[in-house]
C-alpha cells in the first residue's frame, strides 16, 4: 500500500472545507490521503504549515488578509514546500489564465475523481516557478517572505521602508530591524511601482517614508543628494542619474 498523501485544506469558507474533507474520505481508497491541517487564509496557512509538513496543499484562490496566489508564491521560496492545487468558483478568465500557465485547478463543486485526479498529478509535478505564479497576480502583494529559521516570515510591505540590493540578496529595511530577500530588485520595482521610487542602481525608497532631501559638496565640488527617512538617523545616496527623475517625482510635495 502506498504512502498516505498528505493534505492541507486552505479555503476561507467552512462548507467548502468540510467538502473538501469528506471527498477525500470519499477516495481514501483508491488514492490514501492524510488531512494534516486546515486555515481559513494564506497567513494562517504559513503559519500552520510550518509545524504541519504537507505533500499537496488544496487553495482557494480568493481568500480576505492574503489571497491563494500571493500563499503560492511564498510558499514556492519555501524548504520542502507542498504542491499547490488552487480551487476556484470564478468565471472562464480565470481558468484559462491556469490553463494557459500550465497549473492545476479544481473548479468548484469539486468532484471526487477530478480531485484524486489532481492531487495524484501533483504528486509527481515539479514546483510551480514563482515566474509563472506571478504572472497569474492581478495585484501586488502585500507581504514579503523571509526564510528564516526553517520557517516562513512575512514581511509587510507597508511596514518596508527601502529595499537595497546586496550581492545575491536584497536588504527589506523596517523600523524594526533588516531581513534578507531572495528575490530581483528589478522585479521588485515593477511590482511594487507605485509604492517605491528607485533612488540609486540598488535601491528603491518608498515615497511614504521620505521626509525630504539633504545636500552636500564632495572634495570634488560637486553637489550630492541623500534621502532623509522619517523615523531614521540613516541617509540614503541619490545618484546623479536619479536624481532629476526623484526631483520631479517629489516636487509638488516640498521635499525636493
Amino acid at each position: 500500500m502506498s504512502e498516505a498523501l498528505r493534505v492541507f485544506i486552505v479555503d476561507d469558507e467552512a462548507p467548502a472545507r468540510a467538502r473538501l474533507k469528506a471527498l477525500l474520505a470519499d477516495i481514501a481508497g483508491e488514492l490514501p490521503n492524510d488531512i494534516v491541517g486546515e486555515a481559513a487564509n494564506g497567513i494562517e496557512a504559513l503559519e500552520r504549515l510550518a509545524n504541519a509538513p504537507a505533500d499537496v496543499a488544496l487553495v482557494d484562490i480568493r481568500m480576505p488578509q492574503m489571497d491563494g496566489i500571493e500563499l503560492a508564491r511564498h510558499l514556492a521560496g519555501a524548504e520542502n514546500a507542498p504542491a499547490v492545487v488552487f480551487t476556484t468558483a470564478y468565471d472562464q478568465y480565470a481558468v484559462e489564465a491556469f490553463e494557459l500557465n500550465a497549473i492545476d485547478y479544481l473548479v468548484k463543486p469539486v468532484r471526487a475523481q477530478r480531485l484524486a485526479a489532481a492531487l495524484e498529478k501533483a504528486r509527481r509535478a515539479a514546483p510551480t516557478p514563482r515566474e509563472t505564479l506571478a504572472r497569474l497576480a492581478p495585484e501586488a502583494r502585500r507581504h514579503l517572505s523571509v526564510a528564516e529559521r526553517g520557517r516562513i516570515l512575512l514581511v509587510p510591505v507597508a511596514d518596508i521602508l527601502y529595499l537595497k540590493a546586496e550581492l545575491k540578496y536584497v536588504t527589506a529595511r523596517t523600523r524594526e530591524r533588516e531581513h534578507l530577500l531572495d528575490e530581483s530588485l528589478t522585479h521588485l520595482e515593477q511590482e511594487f511601482a507605485s509604492r517605491f521610487v528607485r533612488v540609486h542602481r540598488n535601491c528603491l525608497v518608498a515615497r511614504e517614508a521620505i521626509a525630504g532631501f539633504e545636500k552636500s559638496a564632495a572634495e570634488d565640488g560637486e553637489t550630492h543628494w541623500s534621502v532623509l527617512l522619517a523615523g531614521l538617523e540613516e541617509r540614503l545616496p541619490v545618484s546623479r542619474r536619479q536624481w532629476p527623475t526623484v526631483k520631479a517625482a517629489f516636487a509638488g510635495e516640498g521635499k525636493a
